[in-house]
């Protein structure tokens, strides 16, 4: 599995459960704070769209994890 794949798989998981976790009409509902954490998460994959930096792309490539950006 390449780094991208393993980017997009890292942040709709973390999309998913932050809106699991921040929706009144969830059954997980803790706080609508974690809205804050979807948001960043679309911010950061937007602004990677851009400039292809990644952080987590960063840190998989450390890992030894070859494969496109993000």
């Amino acid at each position: 599995m390449n780094a991208e794949r393993i980017v997009r798989i890292v942040a709709g998981t973390f999309v998913m459960l932050s809106l699991a976790l921040g929706a009144e009409a969830s059954p997980l509902f803790v706080s609508s704070n974690f809205l804050w954490f979807t948001a960043f998460v679309g911010a950061n994959l937007f602004q990677s769209g851009f400039t292809s930096f990644c952080p987590l792309n960063n840190i998989l490539a450390k890992f030894g994890i070859k494969g496109g950006s993000c």
